[in-house]
C-alpha cells in the first residue's frame, strides 16, 4: 500500500504537541515499516535525522516560517499525481485537499475550539471552525489520542464513533531520570534558580489554569516554610502579562519564575531538577507534559478533568482544578510527606513505561492498512 503523510508539522511546529506527534510518527515509520511505501511531504530542510529508507520518498515543499504555521499549513499539498491509497494529515486535518483522489485519514487531537473557544488563538479558531466541519465530510476515518476525545469528537461533530480510532501518545525517549544535583546545578548556572521548585510546562492558554496554580502557590507559601519557587516554562503567550501581574499582586515577584522559551533538549533537565510537577489544566485531549515529567521520575499532581485520568490512571495525585485550596493542599502534602513522595516517584516511572511511540506508530500503521 502507498501512504502519503503531510509531515510539515514535524518541522514547522516541533516542540508543541502536534509537532511532536507528527515527528514521532514519521521517525518511527522510518524504523518500523519496510513493507508499505510512503511519501512524506516535508519542508526543504536537513532531514538526515530521519534516516529515510528506500520505501519512503520525500516530496519537498516550499519552506515557510513556523510563526505562521496555521496559515501556511492551510495550503494543501498537491497529491493528485502520486497514486496513493491513503493520505494522512496529522494536524487536525488542516490542509486536507478539496479533491479526493484516495482515502483520507486525519488525526483530530481534540475539539477544544468548540468546547473552550475563548482559550484558543483567533487565527487557529477561525481556521478550525471554518475547516473542520467541512473536511470531516471527506475523511474515511479519524485517529484521536484518547477515548475521552473519541467521545467528544463523535458527539460534537456528529461523526460515526466506529470510524474513530484511538492511539495514545507517549513521552519521547530522551525523557529519562537523570542525576538530580547535576540538573539543579545546570538550572542554577543557566537560569539563576537556586531553590527547590515546583514546575509547570504546557503552554500559556487560559485553559491551562496557570492563574489557579499561581494563586494556590501563594497559599502554599504561607504554610510551607522551606525556600521554594514556582517555575513556569515556555514562550510567553498572549496571557503572560496577566500571569505576571497576578504574581506581582500576590507579592511573588521573586518566587514565580517565567523562564521564557526553553529548548526541547533542556526540558528533561528541568523535569529532573524539579521537586514536583503540577498540571492543573481545565481541559485536555491527551496532555503530554505530565507523562514527560513522570518519565523523568518526578512526582506529579494533575487535574482530574477530561482525558487526564484516562492517561495517568492511579499513578498521580489528582486535584480539582477549579478548587484553589485543593491544589494547595496536594502540593503541601507531597512536599511534606517523604514516604508518599518516594512512592509517587516509583508510580511515575511505572505509569510512563506503559506508553511508547513505537506502540503508537504500529497502531497507526495498522489503522491505515485497514
Amino acid at each position: 500500500m502507498k501512504i502519503g503523510i503531510d509531515a510539515r508539522a514535524a518541522r514547522w511546529y516541533r516542540g508543541t504537541g502536534i509537532g511532536t506527534y507528527t515527528y514521532q510518527i514519521i521517525y518511527n515509520i522510518c524504523r518500523l515499516d519496510k513493507i508499505n511505501r510512503y511519501t512524506f511531504f516535508l519542508p526543504n530542510e536537513n532531514n538526515s535525522d530521519l534516516d529515510i529508507p528506500n520505501n519512503i520518498e520525500v516530496n519537498i515543499i516550499d519552506d515557510r516560517s513556523k510563526d505562521t504555521f496555521w496559515e501556511d499549513v492551510y495550503i494543501p499539498n498537491l497529491i493528485s499525481n502520486t497514486n496513493m491509497d491513503v493520505y494522512f494529515v496529522p494536524q487536525n486535518g488542516i490542509g486536507l485537499p478539496k479533491d479526493k483522489p484516495c482515502r483520507f485519514f486525519i488525526t483530530l487531537h481534540d475539539v477544544i475550539p468548540y468546547k473552550m473557544p475563548e482559550t484558543v488563538g483567533p487565527q487557529y479558531l477561525d481556521i478550525y471552525l471554518r475547516e473542520v466541519p467541512e473536511l470531516i465530510k471527506r475523511v474515511d476515518g479519524i485517529i484521536t489520542v484518547s477515548n475521552f476525545s473519541k467521545k467528544d469528537i463523535a458527539e460534537t461533530l456528529n461523526f460515526p464513533e466506529e470510524k474513530i480510532y484511538v492511539t495514545h501518545l507517549a513521552a519521547e525517549d530522551f525523557y529519562v531520570p537523570m542525576d538530580k544535583e547535576i540538573c539543579k546545578n545546570f538550572v542554577l548556572r543557566n537560569y539563576g534558580i537556586e531553590d527547590d521548585f515546583i514546575l509547570y510546562v504546557g503552554g500559556f492558554s487560559p485553559r491551562k489554569n496557570i492563574k489557579g496554580l499561581i494563586q494556590a502557590f501563594s497559599l502554599l507559601k504561607e504554610k510551607y516554610k522551606n525556600p521554594i519557587k514556582l517555575v513556569i516554562l515556555g514562550k510567553k503567550g498572549r496571557s503572560y502579562y496577566d500571569y505576571r501581574d497576578l504574581a506581582l499582586k500576590l507579592n511573588l515577584k521573586d518566587d514565580v519564575v517565567f523562564t521564557g522559551y526553553v529548548p526541547v533538549e533542556e526540558l528533561p533537565i528541568f523535569y529532573n531538577a524539579a521537586k514536583i510537577f503540577v498540571y492543573p489544566s481545565f481541559y485536555e485531549g491527551f496532555g503530554l507534559p505530565p507523562l514527560e515529567a513522570m518519565a523523568c521520575g518526578t512526582p506529579t499532581i494533575a487535574s482530574n478533568k477530561t482525558s487526564i485520568p484516562e492517561v495517568l490512571g492511579e499513578d498521580t495525585l489528582y486535584i480539582d482544578p477549579y478548587e484553589i485550596e485543593d491544589i494547595k493542599e496536594k502540593m503541601l502534602i507531597l512536599l511534606k510527606d517523604e514516604t508518599l513522595y518516594n512512592k509517587m516517584v516509583l508510580k511515575a516511572l511505572k505509569r510512563s513505561s506503559i506508553y511508547s511511540w513505537k506502540k503508537t506508530t504500529i497502531e497507526t500503521i495498522e489503522i491505515l492498512n485497514r
